[in-house]
């Protein structure tokens, strides 16, 4: 049976226009592009899938409506622009991503995508045009991708996407960089194409934890992002029967691969206890043959391993290949892989815009608290090239990537209001 996933309320006739944006279009806006999803998985919209490109459809023709002029970046990001009223100004960016884990939600990166689209069409409802160009953008790929990346699109348009991760290939023998092809974008170009122009770039996003939620506040202004580090690791025993083989003579490189979960889930136990953040999962663990009566003879695992601080990530990393050399050598097993998927150094949030979030909000009486945030976003790589600031909106009981993921209208309306407020002052006070 198919599932039924469009139960959405609208906003109230009477919060239409909140703050000088429309509540209720952003709304229409953000569900009308999340119904493009798997029927049977929803929500579900992955990077490079013809669903995405669909997706992207449906943001190029928004983008028009709105007067922006389109186009696909080296990439593969699609960015709508408008023009300032100074000429050679610098741009105010505004953005997030549309793509969605296997069963993810209808707000995580799509509420930034269309809070920008918002921005431009309530400032045209007020018959305003700023000093500063504006782009609307939508990252590509900005979930973990069938090639092991994460944030493709921001890593290539701010210098982060090497040729090393362009030669990743998927299932289907296909390489990141001839699925960005796909996209329109240009990967031969790269190196080229790292931005200089942004004045300063906004993300809004859902926070997707409790904290907001718990608190009773409308906003969370973030102050940083998490740096992470994934691994893939590889144990090669050897395969035996399981009934015939003795305990003391198998060479199980499940057994291996299970001690090694638990070291890392005492580890990070341990590093959470200090003065900065850390966390980290073995989220994905492969076993062949994977059969019942067969001692496993090879295992995969992947981690993820997320902290505030640099030194955290290099001395866990350290440490985990000292324990997993040791963890194999007690099993009579190998440690046949470890080797890094993809790194992202943690970020810090531009003090003078996450200001000018500040006081858009006082300024519109919302409840507001400074926030460090444990996901990984594109706001991370586009603060190396860009003032960069990002603006949460509570998540209900903290759920995201499921498809139970949900914010209520008023509350996004007020992240995307508090944007609007602070992009207008950005653009009023900034130097050209």
């Amino acid at each position: 049976m198919t599932p039924q996933i469009l139960q959405a309320v609208a906003p109230a006739a009477g919060m239409a226009r909140t703050h000088g944006i429309d509540a209720a279009r952003y709304w229409s806006a953000l569900m009308d592009l999340g119904a493009i999803t798997d029927p049977l998985q929803p929500w579900t919209r992955r990077s490079f899938s013809a669903l995405f490109i669909e997706g992207r459809d449906w943001l190029r023709r928004r983008f028009d409506q709105v007067g922006l002029c389109t186009h696909v970046d080296a990439s593969g990001n699609l960015i709508g622009r408008i023009e300032g009223t100074e000429p050679g100004a610098g741009c105010i960016m505004i953005g997030s991503h549309s793509d969605s884990v296997p069963g993810g939600g209808r707000f995580d990166g799509i509420a930034g995508v269309i809070a920008g689209l918002e921005v431009v069409a309530s400032l045209a409802d007020a018959g305003k045009r700023l000093r500063h160009p504006i782009e609307v953008i939508d990252f590509l790929a900005e979930e973990p991708s069938e090639f092991g990346v994460s944030c493709v699109g921001s890593r290539g348009l701010s210098g982060f996407l090497d040729a090393t991760m362009l030669a990743r290939r998927n299932l289907q023998g296909e390489t990141l960089g001839q699925a960005m092809l796909r996209m329109g974008g240009r990967p031969a170009r790269l190196a080229q194409a790292v931005r200089r122009d942004i004045k300063a770039f906004f993300e809004l996003h859902i926070e997707q934890g409790e904290v907001l939620e718990n608190a009773t506040l409308d906003l969370g202004i973030v102050s940083g992002i998490v740096g992470i580090q994934r691994l893939a690791l590889g144990f090669k025993g050897q395969a035996a029967h399981a009934g015939t083989t003795p305990m003391h003579l198998r060479r199980d490189a499940l057994a291996a691969a299970a001690d090694l979960v638990g070291w890392v889930r005492q580890r990070a136990i341990e590093l959470s206890t200090g003065t900065h953040y850390f966390v980290a999962t073995t989220g994905q663990l492969g076993v062949t043959p994977n059969a019942s009566n067969v001692v496993a003879g090879e295992t995969s695992l992947v981690l993820d391993i997320r902290s505030s601080a640099q030194a955290m990530l290099d001395r866990f990393v350290d440490e985990l290949q000292i324990g997993a050399l040791a963890i194999a050598e007690s099993h009579g097993v190998e440690l046949a892989r470890f080797d890094p998927l993809s790194s992202t150094a943690p970020a810090r949030c531009d003090a003078h815009l996450m200001t000018l979030l500040r006081e858009s909000a006082r300024a519109l009486n919302y409840g507001a608290m400074d926030m460090f945030s444990g996901a990984g976003h594109d706001c991370a790589f586009m603060s190396h090239i860009a003032p960069s600031a990002m603006v949460f909106v509570p998540s209900r009981a903290g759920r995201s990537h499921c498809p139970d993921e949900w914010t209520e209208p008023a509350q996004l309306a007020a992240g995307v209001a508090t944007l609007y407020g602070a992009v207008c002052a950005f653009d009023a006070s900034a130097p050209l």
